[in-house]
């Protein structure tokens, strides 16, 4: 039954996301720092509400969180006003999604053919993800220092709560600078897995609060490459391809969460079998 609940939740998660970004097609290109900057924010609040209603009990936190999805629908169909979009933009958009429907498979191979095109945005997203997850679920539970008045189950919570913290500052920042070259978060990150994944096998960092700023500074790539790539397609990609290119362009990095899951199993269970390193 938990699993079952983890898989609902994600398939919602993952349907939620393609479509709000599709449905941004039809604001301005702001909307995507704000949308970018609640999907952070919801981050930070449900790591840190998580680490709080603990105290309550996992039942009654589950219950208490059932509120959320009555929020959404208020949100969505109360609170967010209608597209108010130039009327020759949203006379694009109409028609796209007019001929989808008089012709699909006509639409279907024109979007297949669209896809190559979108590699420059998807490649660079998808591998940070998969580095960023395979951190967050291979090493994460491994970081373990006695030096701290944290016990080990708190500092994977307070772990978790700072990399939110890193998502939602990355993610609100678009409109006071972009960053083009996404290709540099991958490296960036890449650098982090070696970090993480060599402290989990030696512990050789002497303080827990080390591990926090690398925590940070990992959240911070995740959330910037995310904002940045959904900006530069709501702002380089022609107005009948951006419902596509940003619904394809997502998929990217839940594909690299996903491999970095299946990666992080073996991962975590090799680094187990390893001796217990000395500080």
């Amino acid at each position: 039954m938990s699993l079952l609940g983890v898989i609902a939740t994600s398939f919602c998660s993952g349907l939620g996301e393609v479509t709000y970004l599709q449905y941004s097609s039809f604001y301005d290109k702001n909307v995507i720092s704000t949308w970018s900057s609640g999907t952070g924010g919801a981050g930070v609040i449900g790591a840190l509400s998580y680490s709080l209603l603990q105290q309550l009990g996992f039942k009654t936190t589950l219950l208490v969180m059932l509120l959320v999805p009555g929020m959404m629908a208020v949100a969505f169909f109360i609170i967010l006003p209608k597209p108010q979009l130039v009327e020759d933009t949203l006379d694009v958009q109409k028609h796209v999604n007019a001929e989808e429907i008089k012709n699909p498979k006509k639409a279907l191979k024109k979007k297949i053919k669209q896809v190559p095109s979108l590699f420059k945005y998807m490649i660079p997203i998808g591998l940070v993800y998969f580095l960023e997850y395979f951190i967050n679920q291979g090493t994460f539970e491994l970081i373990n220092f006695s030096n701290t008045f944290l016990k080990p189950s708190d500092q994977y919570r307070w772990l978790q709560v700072i990399y939110q913290v890193g998502v939602f500052l990355s993610r609100s920042s678009v409109n006071f600078f972009h960053i083009k070259h996404i290709w540099l978060m991958s490296v960036f990150q890449a650098i982090n897995v070696v970090i993480f994944t060599t402290e989990v096998i030696y512990y050789y960092m002497p303080s827990f609060w080390i591990m926090v700023a690398f925590t940070l500074w990992e959240g911070l790539l995740g959330g910037a490459a995310y904002v940045n790539t959904f900006y530069r397609i709501s702002s380089e990609v022609r107005e009948e391809k951006k419902q596509f290119s940003m619904a394809i362009t997502s998929f990217a990095d839940s594909i690299g969460i996903t491999l970095a899951g299946i990666v992080a199993i073996y991962a975590h269970n090799g680094i187990c079998s390893l001796p217990m390193p000395q500080r």
